[in-house]
Formats: structure tokens, C-alpha cells, sequence
């Protein structure tokens, strides 16, 4: 049986490697346009910032150690540009010959290309880059030490933007992000991404949100945005997302879906018969709530190659779908995501509710304890997990990775508490931010608390809520008060009660949320309206600065 794989790096080697160790006796031929068939492409901004020192430490694998210990006829800068699906012949072109090559089975592993958008002086530009594989990397990198750039604008503020910002500054740039959706990482919430917007002004990167690169001047050496303002740039990156990469399979007549992608079934067959596809061109379920989407992470990836080369080789795999869960790194901070995001569930028109809780990533007495601050998003009733985000310094990864395995577990949050984690000081704290979240979560399924939301609060004032502070008079003059507010600490609550009026509806508010669900719970046995305002001070300041009174 001949086996033909177009694409190598994730899908397509982790199929091709896979099918030798099941199917000793197979021809397994891999196609790849580029010169290099798997290469670390997830490290390619560590090396323009020069974290990642040697650029051999990119390439994980080459033809002559895959022949050698796969027997894997791989074949670089051997672009397919047609397939014949009756025929079951792929046409070939490398740069000294075209050719046609016979399948028995054919896996389509082409991934995904940067998407830039058709803007005005683009073609006459000299220093706009994108970035998606080695080639991409070295252009960068070569243009770098021989132009000495200055200034660089990142367009889009992804994960590759905004790790390609940091790199950036890393080098000592003076770096800008032009974002067109109204925050930095779109993948995230708003208040959540507030946080890194926070991280990168902090390091000195200048943020434009709301807004796109309308033209490019002066051989890309000005990039003008919508709003007419000018900006120098050195050395532009384009980062505004991917689009699979699905021309070869339209010459196949190919079925696609959403934005262009392949349409496969469980086992990953296309549309056509013993032609199958995986990685980053492909369209998924998402597993939570069953829709059509496209997620280009390098973990899925690797697993659907995996389970391809399962199913080619008669093993009963099924594609289950993917959550969607990933991490960067900005400066000091990581932020995190998996299952969907609050815009998504509202878009949606799903019935969810969330909750924000402030935590450490070990032991707050042990030292260099960092703030995590863990948003959870699950059904008012069921408690169902519809997604989790994190931000913080330490221990984000570790928290998301427990909430996208409860998610692929079918766990709700009354198993959360439940989950029980190794811990000493230096490792984590006895009550976990997971578990913590489950516990908040549970109090608002049971009725035993009340939340407002972040961007609810203003609306709520101004309809006759009262804003009630809990902190202590230190924490107010350190720190500031939300405007509107009148203060109370918690540890004077009970003897200052008849201070507050029992027909008005309160809103209560600490620095992240715990003692104000203490205060909530003695007020509500006292007889008063009350909600907790979720992720209190520390979530809402960091939103809305301007809402702050010092």
C-alpha cells in the first residue's frame, strides 16, 4: 500500500511516523513545498528574541534521520498542485521537474497561511514580514541585522502578535500593536485581556485597539490607520490571523465549510473517497456545544495525525473534537484560555453565568507566591463547564490544564471542589484556585450568593443600587475607591448595620471578592438586598481605571 501525505510539521509527520510503526511494510511517501518538513514553529518568536540561541534547535527532524529510522520517503520542496481524485494521482513540481504520483490513500496535512489582507501599498513595501515557518524566521532575522530597525509595528495583537511584540522588544525596539478588535487578544474576554494590555504598557509597547492599518506609505515605512494618524515603522509584522490553506483540495473538488476549511467526517475522511485530511485546514467540532469551528493549535494537530494514521491502518478512532485551549507568555504575565469565551456563549445566546476569583499560585506564606486570577464560565443550573480563562505570573498553565481536562471529562463545577491536588508550600495551597472556583461557583447555583458583573455595575447604580466598599481605610488610601461608593470595613460591618438602608439594594465590593461574599452573607441574614460585585476591586479597576477616585 502506497501512502501519500502532503504537509509534514505537526499533522502530516506525526501521521507519517505513526503509520511506520503500524504498517511496516507500507510505502509512505511525505510531500513538503518547504525545505523543512518539521521544525518547531511555536518556537520561531523565541528565536527572534534570541531566547532560542540556535536556529538548528528549530528543526526536530530532517529526510535523512526520518529515512534512517522510518523509512520515510520524504520529500522537501515538492510542492503537490493538483490532485486527480479518480485517478488517484497527485501531480508534483519541484523546481527541476513535474511529475504524478499514484495513492492508495492520500492525507492532506497543507495547515494553515498567514491571512493578509489586501491593503494599499502592500506590494511596494520592504519591511513587512509575516511569520509561519523557518524561511519566515530567517528573512526576519536577516533583515534585522543588516536594517538595525528602530521602530516596529506589530498588525495584530494574537498570540503570535503579542509574542512577537515582546520578542521585538527584547531585541530594543521600540514596539506598537495595531489591534481591529476592541481589545488585545481577542480570545480572552475583556476584563481578562485588561491584564495584559496592563503588562504591555508596563514594558513600554503602545496600543492602538479599535482600529486597522488603512494603507501602508514610503515603501512600508508608514503605516497609516483608519483614523488618518501615521505611524514610523521600521519593520512591520503582519499577525491579523490564518486561513487554511485549502487550494490544493478545491482542485479535488473537495467539500470545505467555515471560512474555506476541509470538511471531514469522525474518521477524517473528506469527501473524497480514500482521501483524507488533518491539522489546521480541517474544520472540528467544538466539542462543548457541538459547532463547526477551526482551531489551528499544535497539540490537535498532533493527535488527529496520530488517529489518521489509526484509522488508515483499521484501528476505530473518532475525531471527538477540540476545546480550543492555549497559553502565551507577555513579559511577565501568561494568560491562558480553553472552551469558550463569555462573547462566544453570548453570541450563542447560551444561558451561563461566570465568576472571577482571585488565588495564589502556591502557598500565600511561602515566598514569591503569585495573584492568578481565574474566570469560570459554566450553566446556572447544571453547572456545566463552558470554558475557563487565567492570568498571573506563575501557575496559569497548571490551572487551565486542570479545567480543559475537567472539560474533556464532562466534569461540572460540583466536581471541582472535589479534585483533590499534590500540595506543599512551595507547590500550590491547600485549597486550590480551581477548587475555590468550583466552591464560588456552587454558591451561585445554590442561591447562596449573587453576583454583578463587571460591566453591569455603572448600570446598576444609576438605577438605585448602593455600592457598599469593605476594604479598610489603608486599602482605600493605598489604592483608591470606585466612584459612588460609601465605606464600611468588614470588621465593623455588624455594628454599623443600621447605617445602611434595608430598601435599597446593595452591591458589595472588597479587593477580589472573598470578604464581600462575607459581607454578603451577613447582610443577606439581616434582611438586605445584596449582590456580590464579581472579581470586586481588583478585576473592575483594572477595566476602568477612570472609575477609580484616589
Amino acid at each position: 500500500m502506497r501512502i501519500v501525505i502532503i504537509g509534514g510539521v505537526a499533522g502530516g509527520m506525526s501521521a507519517a511516523t505513526r503509520l511506520r510503526r503500524l504498517n511496516e511494510n507500507a510505502e509512505i511517501i511525505v510531500l513538503e513545498k518547504g525545505p523543512y518538513v518539521s521544525f518547531a514553529n511555536c518556537g520561531l518568536p523565541y528565536y527572534v528574541a534570541g531566547e532560542i540561541e540556535e536556529r538548528s534547535d528549530l528543526l526536530v527532524q530532517t529526510p535523512e534521520a526520518l529515512q534512517t529510522r522510518f523509512e520515510l520517503d520524504v520529500r522537501t520542496n515538492s510542492e503537490a498542485t493538483a490532485i486527480n481524485a479518480e485517478q488517484k494521482e497527485v501531480t508534483v513540481r519541484t523546481a527541476e521537474e513535474e511529475y504524478t504520483l499514484n495513492y492508495d490513500k492520500l492525507i492532506l496535512s497543507p495547515g494553515a497561511k498567514p491571512f493578509v489582507p489586501p491593503t494599499k501599498g502592500l506590494e511596494e513595501a520592504e519591511n513587512i514580514f509575516t511569520l509561519r515557518s523557518v524561511p519566515d524566521v530567517d528573512a526576519i532575522s536577516a533583515f534585522i541585522e543588516k536594517e538595525q530597525p528602530k521602530k516596529a509595528v506589530v498588525i495584530g495583537a494574537g498570540f503570535i502578535g503579542l509574542e512577537m511584540a515582546e520578542s521585538l522588544v527584547h531585541r530594543g525596539l521600540e514596539v506598537t500593536i495595531i489591534e481591529k478588535a476592541p481589545h488585545v487578544l481577542p480570545p480572552l474576554d475583556e476584563e481578562m485581556a485588561a491584564y495584559v494590555t496592563k503588562e504591555l504598557t508596563a514594558n513600554g509597547v503602545k496600543l492602538y485597539t479599535g482600529l486597522a492599518a488603512e494603507s501602508f506609505e514610503e515603501k512600508g515605512k508608514v503605516v497609516v490607520l483608519e483614523n488618518g494618524e501615521r505611524l514610523e515603522s521600521d519593520i512591520t509584522l503582519m499577525s491579523v490571523g490564518v486561513k487554511p490553506e485549502t487550494s490544493l483540495a478545491q482542485t479535488a473538488s473537495i467539500k470545505t465549510g467555515i471560512r474555506g476549511g476541509i470538511l471531514v467526517n469522525e474518521q477524517y475522511e473528506t469527501s473524497q473517497k480514500d482521501i483524507y485530511a488533518v491539522g489546521d485546514a480541517i474544520v472540528v467540532k467544538q466539542q462543548i456545544n457541538g459547532e463547526d469551528t477551526m482551531i489551528a493549535l499544535a497539540s490537535p494537530a498532533n493527535r488527529q495525525g496520530r488517529q489518521v494514521a489509526d484509522v488508515i491502518s483499521g484501528i476505530d478512532r473518532k475525531n471527538k473534537g477540540s476545546i480550543g485551549t492555549a497559553i502565551v507568555r507577555v513579559f511577565n504575565l501568561a494568560a491562558a484560555s480553553t472552551g469558550l469565551s463569555e462573547r462566544q456563549l453570548q453570541q450563542a445566546n447560551e444561558t451561563y453565568e461566570s465568576i472571577h476569583i482571585q488565588g495564589k499560585s502556591h502557598a500565600g506564606y511561602y515566598p514569591d507566591a503569585k495573584t492568578i486570577v481565574l474566570k469560570l464560565l459554566f450553566h446556572p443550573t447544571t453547572g456545566k463547564i463552558y470554558g475557563a480563562q487565567a492570568v498571573g505570573e506563575d501557575g496559569v498553565d497548571k490551572r487551565i490544564d486542570i479545567l480543559a481536562t475537567a472539560i474533556k471529562a464532562g466534569m461540572t463545577v460540583e466536581d471541582l471542589p472535589e479534585l483533590e491536588f499534590t500540595y506543599a508550600p512551595p507547590f500550590g495551597s491547600a485549597k486550590d484556585p480551581v477548587n475555590m472556583a468550583g466552591y464560588a461557583a456552587l454558591n451561585i447555583i445554590e442561591g447562596i450568593s449573587e453576583s454583578v458583573q463587571w460591566y453591569e455595575l455603572e448600570d446598576k447604580q444609576a438605577a438605585g443600587h448602593q455600592l457598599l466598599d469593605i476594604r479598610n481605610a489603608k486599602e482605600l488610601e493605598m489604592n483608591g475607591r470606585l466612584k459612588g461608593s460609601i465605606n464600611i470595613p468588614l470588621d465593623n460591618l455588624r455594628d454599623r448595620m443600621e447605617e445602611l438602608p434595608k430598601d435599597q439594594p446593595l452591591i458589595v465590593s472588597c479587593h477580589s471578592g472573598l470578604r464581600s461574599y462575607i459581607a454578603e452573607r451577613v447582610l443577606k441574614q439581616s434582611g438586605y438586598q445584596v449582590k456580590n460585585l464579581d472579581g470586586a476591586f481588583a478585576l473592575y479597576s483594572t477595566v476602568k481605571p477612570e472609575k477609580v477616585e484616589k
